[in-house]
């Protein structure tokens, strides 16, 4: 079935759950994709039935591309707040403030832009209970359509919750004319469905946490063409940059409908949320999924590796103290209050070394089988120019290394990375990855 059906379907709430549980719908009502959108923005917002009042949200770049065309549309039929935030602002508490202050007034937002830009005003829109919708102006990451939003809480980056986008509207011109590299941020968040599934399936057949295949089912059919064409990609090829953004939208859609960024996000995401949290604040501009495209490789060769035997586990022996001396007295006791509800003590670890005694060949079998080979994500990268190592996106090796060993320990969530730690194969590992 196209694509593009799933979509609608989703939509209108008719689509099969393979899983078995009855007909999904997801709570975003419209949702377009077209080779343009000119002429279509007043009649795409006054089917949304919004209030009269709309604060319209962008920076100075994005206003320029689109902005200033939706707003423009939209004179005469909405009271229009043009709000124009500075290049690159802050996904974080501050800036989240910021925008409710100086929307107070109005009954809904749209966001025009991409990562930041629509995190803000997700969650901003969320905290008001007011509806927004978004005009995309870069394929760059998978969280137009989720439920969640990527916001710095006190130092420490969090995926909140948030609500989905009441519209979400994509003009593929004004996509494929992006700077190449925020298409390459999109197709390196495309990248990690491989990864993160491997790992979301190890804590589900290892420690029998909820597992759904409907988020990588809705991806089936336009994984592979993209990937094996993310050289055409970047040479401007709309079709593919359709691809790309109903890839991104329902990895969107999947995890909106579980709930949460499991779906979409686990190992890899944890590295580079280490990343963002405990890096150089000097350290030039790397966008999420250039970061993420470099982290999923290590992920895959990581999963690999620990594929080929059977591991046998070692209790944990971090503490809250030593959790406040490496990360301080405010982000410390947060990342333990997430680590210690994984934490393996001796009993744990013993319960679940019988458990891998018995079952691991199937486990490994079943995560082998959705898995994608380290050598072709990387081929796929590379065709498209994307950054392939820690010093392409400038990061020094034994920062590198550490996020690897540490990152694990910022959030509650079971992955590849916990089990080669507990099986003390990760640090003589880390040369590799």
């Amino acid at each position: 079935m196209p694509q593009q059906d799933k979509i609608t379907q989703l939509l209108n709430g008719t689509y099969e759950d393979p899983d078995g549980l009855g007909r999904q719908r997801v709570t975003t009502r419209s949702l377009v994709i077209r080779p343009s959108l000119v002429g279509m923005e007043r009649d795409l917002v006054k089917a949304l039935e919004f209030d009269s009042h709309i604060a319209i949200i962008s920076d100075k770049t994005t206003h320029a591309i689109l902005g200033r065309r939706v707003e423009q549309a939209l004179f005469g039929i909405h009271h229009v707040q043009s709000i124009v935030l500075p290049d690159a602002p802050h996904p974080d508490d501050e800036t989240v403030a910021k925008i409710r202050q100086v929307t107070r007034s109005a009954g809904a937002l749209i966001a025009i832009g991409s990562g930041t830009i629509n995190d803000l005003c997700k969650y901003a829109s969320a905290r008001d209970s007011k509806p927004y919708a978004v005009f995309a102006t870069a394929p760059s990451m998978n969280g137009y359509t989720s439920l969640n939003a990527a916001i710095t809480e006190h130092g420490h980056k969090k995926s909140l919750p948030a609500q989905a986008p009441r519209g979400a509207f994509f003009d593929l011109a004004i996509l494929a004319a992006a700077p190449p590299r925020l298409i390459r941020s999109g197709l390196g968040d495309s990248l990690c469905r491989a990864t993160s599934q491997a790992d979301w399936l190890l804590a589900h057949l290892l420690l029998d946490q909820p597992y759904r295949q409907l988020p990588y089912a809705l991806l089936r059919d336009d994984e592979k063409p993209l990937f094996d064409q993310s050289e055409a990609l970047m040479a401007g090829d709309i079709a593919v940059m359709e691809r790309l953004v109903r890839t991104l939208v329902l990895s969107g859609f999947g995890t909106a409908i579980y709930g949460t960024s499991q779906p979409a996000s686990q190992g890899e995401h944890l590295v580079s949320h280490y990343i963002d949290m405990l890096g150089d604040p000097r350290r030039p501009l790397v966008y999420h999924g250039e970061q993420i495209g470099v982290t999923t490789l290590s992920l895959a060769r990581l999963q690999q590796g620990m594929l080929k035997s059977r591991p046998t586990l070692t209790p944990d022996t971090e503490t809250k103290e030593s959790f406040i001396a490496r990360y301080g007295d405010v982000l410390g006791p947060s990342c333990w209050d997430d680590f210690a509800r994984k934490r393996l003590d001796a009993k744990a670890a013993g319960m679940l070394n019988d458990r891998l005694a018995g079952a691991w060949p199937e486990m490994r079998d079943r995560i082998a089988s959705i898995s994608l080979d380290p050598d072709y994500l990387a081929t796929v990268l590379k065709n498209a120019g994307a950054p392939l190592t820690p010093s392409a996106i400038h990061l020094p090796r034994p920062f590198y290394e550490d996020a690897l060993l540490r990152s694990r320990e910022i959030r509650n969530r079971y992955t590849f990375l916990d089990l080669a730690v507990n099986a003390g194969k990760l640090q003589p590992a880390l040369a590799n990855l």
